[in-house]
Formats: structure tokens, C-alpha cells, sequence
């Protein structure tokens, strides 16, 4: 339904939808990261990234490893460990061989590594940590950082990103038993 009006410069008004209609809830995601790889960061940023996108109340937790996405220091020096990753891709495309494992001992390896997954996340038009990880702020998704697991690791509160809060396992678990989705990465 709609209001009539005799001026034509006046858009119709929508009634208010009838009282019994509920207004859906909106959507929550709890993800604990506790891996600080390169290539164990993007799975988080991209999943937090893409539910703040869809309008989910999203939360990440970051704990031991997982602590470095919130650091200011180590995240700009997060790599990919060459050694023991069996699932790496064939570093030639289209070249179907892959690199025995043994060889991510050699020195500079995990250097080529990381090299490999920047150039393939480039080529792949998906932004680096630090713009995914702006873009998850701009849409509403909120870090924290485990206050337990700090001390463990050597983090200082002034170590920790300004956008993100200290929060004890405690806390998180009171957000995280109210999520549609949780996950542990």
C-alpha cells in the first residue's frame, strides 16, 4: 500500500510491514585463528572479509600463531613454510610435477614459497593481508587478540594492531556458543 498525495514530487510511502512479520537475525560468525603462515591467514581474512561483506556480525579471535594477523610487527613478515606443505601446488603452471617435500630444507626455499603464493594471490586479483585485513574492518568484522596467549608468545598490548581488542578465551566463547557459524582454522 501506499500513501496518496496530490504533488506529484512526493514518493509514495511503504506502509510498515504488519507487527507478526519478525525481522530475520542477523547472521553471526565466530572464527579462531591460531595459525600465522601466509598461507594460513588468507582462509581467515577471506572468509571474515566475505561474511562482513554479506552483513554477518563476524568475530576473530586470534590465539598463539594466530596472533601475528593482529601484530604490528610480524604480520608484515608472514611466510609459507616450503617444508612439509605436500599440498603445494607444481611451482611451474601447467607443469603437473611436484617438488619433493625434502627440498623446502634447502636454504631459501620458504623465500621462493612465499614469493609463489604473493604472485599467485596477485595474480588472482585477491588483495594482500594488509588490505584484506582493512577491508574486514571497514565491513564491521572485529579482532581480537587473546589476552591468555599473549604473554605466552611475547606480545605487548602495544604490539597489537589499534583496531583490535584484548579479549580472554572467556569472553570470545560467550559470542562464539551464539554464532550460526564457528570455525577453527
Amino acid at each position: 500500500m501506499t500513501a496518496q498525495t496530490g504533488d506529484p514530487t512526493l514518493k509514495p510511502v511503504e506502509d510498515a510491514a504488519p507487527a507478526d512479520e519478525a525481522v530475520p537475525a542477523r547472521k553471526k560468525m565466530a572464527l579462531v585463528a591460531s595459525k600465522g603462515g601466509l598461507d594460513e591467514v588468507y582462509p581467515v581474512l577471506i572468509m571474515a572479509s566475505t561474511a562482513g561483506a554479506l552483513g554477518w556480525d563476524t568475530q576473530v579471535f586470534c590465539t598463539f600463531y594466530g596472533l601475528d594477523i593482529v601484530n604490528k610487527k610480524r604480520r608484515k613478515n608472514m611466510k609459507v613454510s616450503a617444508l612439509g606443505n605436500a599440498a603445494s601446488p607444481p611451482p611451474i603452471s601447467g607443469v603437473e610435477v611436484r617438488v619433493p617435500a625434502i627440498f623446502g630444507v634447502l636454504p631459501g626455499m620458504n623465500r621462493v614459497a612465499t614469493w609463489m603464493m604473493k604472485k599467485w594471490m596477485k595474480d588472482s586479483n585477491i588483495p594482500d593481508v594488509e588490505d584484506l585485513f582493512q577491508i574486514c574492518i571497514e565491513s564491521g568484522v572485529k579482532f581480537h587478540a587473546c589476552a591468555t596467549t599473549m604473554g605466552v608468545m611475547n606480545v605487548e598490548q602495544d604490539d597489537i594492531l589499534d583496531d583490535v581488542a584484548c579479549l580472554g578465551a572467556t569472553a570470545f566463547l560467550d559470542f562464539a556458543a551464539g554464532a550460526d557459524l564457528a570455525l577453527f582454522v
